[in-house]
């Protein structure tokens, strides 16, 4: 069995994330998706809109994913302890080194690949900070 762990906000939920969850439960048998903790994405960008246990909902929600769970606070990388994945599949946009997590998951007694999911181009409704834009325009 080939577990895919994909890990992402999901703020304000979009066909840029369903494409994104498609494209990585072909990689593989089990989706795990791990959603950001509201403090993390804090950190790395911003206070969500929708609260952490809200996202987690929805998410766990879409027909690809077999599991949703909420990421960890401290070092992210712990997460790959508890899923264990044979393959990490990262956004078009995720800003993390596909080496260093790799080398994270070899740490931790974890052999693993990353493999980056194309963008969404189908639609201009890709990306949350696009959609946060449009509404402001509109109000």
């Amino acid at each position: 069995m080939i577990r895919i762990l994909a890990t992402g906000v999901f703020d304000i939920l979009h066909p840029g994330h369903v494409h994104f969850l498609t494209e990585a439960k072909k990689l593989g048998d089990e989706l795990v998706v791990v959603v950001a903790r509201d403090s993390v994405a804090q950190k790395m960008k911003r206070l969500p809109f929708i609260p952490e246990n809200i996202r987690l909902a929805m998410v766990a929600s879409l027909k690809p994913v077999d599991e949703a769970i909420l990421g960890v606070e401290g070092n992210i990388y712990d997460i790959l302890t508890t899923v264990k994945p044979n393959i990490v599949a990262l956004g078009y946009d995720q800003d993390f080194d596909s080496e260093e997590i790799i080398n994270e998951g070899k740490k931790r007694g974890i052999d693993l690949k990353v493999v980056r999911i194309s963008q969404y181009s189908e639609s201009e409704f890709n990306g949350t900070r696009k959609i946060i834009k449009m509404l402001k325009t509109r109000s």
